[in-house]
């Protein structure tokens, strides 16, 4: 028997560094002991977690991996994005990222001054700067003043980078459709990978940024 969607969601709530024991983690998925077995037995045949005596082991890494797994379980990303904290949040950003054959750069970090950049996509010559935003709602004043610090960022990351054709963009976990201030995109999370993958035949209704000719 498959495995349910509310199942996987529940469960991946269990997937955090450390051990827990079968009985633990029928407790944080909300289901029987045989039935959480099973899924740490899918887990760990995903190479996501290790069984040894009754006890699962995890390490950093897995609560994304299970994210992915959960995914292809046919599980929407709009549900699994609300157990993620911040830094699941941009692990998954990234992942996408890296499906659509980006480079990707995490917490990419400029000094002088110091700023940083949660996730950096690369293709095609020309880079993605992704903040993550994991609020759930926001006034429109303070969203325009979070465009302008990434914009910000943007203008600093290409002054040091050679080269470099930047679009600043602005990733959200509670959010319906894509939307704009002025031409930087504001992206759900579920919506992420169809913005990739349109990203590079919109360019000229996307801001970017490259260094000016000396």
């Amino acid at each position: 028997m498959q495995l349910s969607s509310k199942l996987w969601l529940d469960g991946i709530r269990g997937v955090i560094p450390g051990g827990i024991s079968i009985e633990d983690f029928a407790q944080v998925a909300n289901t029987d002991k045989t039935t959480a077995k099973r899924m740490l037995q899918e887990l760990a045949a995903n190479s996501i977690g290790k069984m040894n005596d009754g006890i699962i082991e995890f390490e950093e890494g897995d609560k994304l991996r299970a994210t992915i797994l959960a995914l292809g379980k046919g599980v929407l990303i709009d549900e699994i994005a609300k157990n993620l904290d911040w830094r699941d949040f941009e692990g998954l950003a990234a992942q996408i990222l890296e499906s659509r054959d980006c480079a990707t750069i995490r917490n990419y970090i400029m000094t002088n001054p110091r700023m940083e950049i949660d996730v950096v996509g690369i293709r095609l010559g020309v880079a993605m700067l992704i903040d993550c935003k994991h609020w759930k709602k926001t006034t429109p004043s303070a969203l325009q003043d979070i465009v302008e610090k990434q914009v910000e960022r943007t203008k600093n990351y290409v002054a040091k980078t050679n080269g470099a054709i930047a679009a600043p963009v602005i990733v959200t976990l509670y959010q319906d459709k894509v939307s704009f201030v002025g031409k930087v995109p504001i992206v759900p999370i579920f919506q992420l990978a169809t913005f990739v993958d349109e990203f590079y035949g919109n360019l000229e209704n996307i801001e970017t940024i490259e260094k000016e000719s000396q």
